[in-house]
């Protein structure tokens, strides 16, 4: 972790990657070049070397956008997840915070909480991806580093970091409830995928196996 930091400490120590960094934290959804370009007033060569220093510390990623329409898809950058909580970024925990204070104040258990949460999030979602590649990649975004496993129609994640580790490890069941609302409130909304479990393990070795089964495709539907 002490070489990580410094990985960090290295790459935010230009101010304007710095304020790069902080463009990208603070932004609603995925920023593009153009946009960035236009807030440091730089060329757009000098900005995709800034970037792609961020992306080799890991403090952003990089994803190319889906489009329909006729162009080029452009590059676009957000914060990394792993990252929620350091350099005065907001953290993971907020998201934990705001569903228990949801739980308590609705008198709702945390599993329905996190489904509700999922559908939410599933509603967002856009895209000409299958169903579990979303599933993955919300799973990417929310810090687990799931690991895919295919077995047929089953496919199962490997979830190989637990945001939530401090907190799991002294209330797993709660947390646990938690996560496995969301991906059913995802798998509801997506469509095309029913989750079949989740395996919980440490929270500080991670390892849990979550397992979803993707639903027969009849006529008409997408594959």
């Amino acid at each position: 972790m002490d070489e990580e930091l410094q990985h960090e400490a290295r790459a935010l120590g230009d101010p304007t990657r710095y304020r790069l960094f902080r463009y990208i934290a603070a932004a609603p959804g995925p920023v593009g070049v153009a946009e960035l370009t236009e807030y440091v007033r730089l060329n757009h060569n000098a900005v995709r070397q800034h970037l792609a220093v961020l992306k080799g510390a890991s403090l952003v990623s990089e994803r190319v956008e889906e489009r329909s329409r006729p162009g080029r898809p452009r590059l676009l950058y957000r914060l990394h997840p792993e990252v929620a909580g350091r350099w005065g970024t907001p953290g993971a925990y907020a998201w934990l915070a705001s569903m228990l204070s949801d739980a308590v104040r609705h008198r709702m258990e945390p599993r329905q909480v996190g489904r509700q949460d999922g559908h939410f999030r599933a509603a967002e979602l856009t895209g000409t991806e299958e169903e579990v590649d979303l599933m993955e990649a919300e799973l990417i975004l929310r810090g687990f580093r799931p690991t895919r496993v295919v077995r047929g129609h089953e496919v199962e994640f490997i979830l190989r970091r637990c945001p939530f580790a401090d907190v799991a490890g002294s209330d797993p069941v709660t947390v646990c409830d938690l996560h496995l609302g969301l991906v059913e409130g995802l798998a509801e909304g997506l469509g095309g995928l029913n989750v079949e479990g989740l395996v919980a393990k440490d929270p500080h070795r991670a390892g849990c196996r979550l397992t979803v089964r993707r639903q027969p495709v009849t006529p008409g539907t997408r594959l």
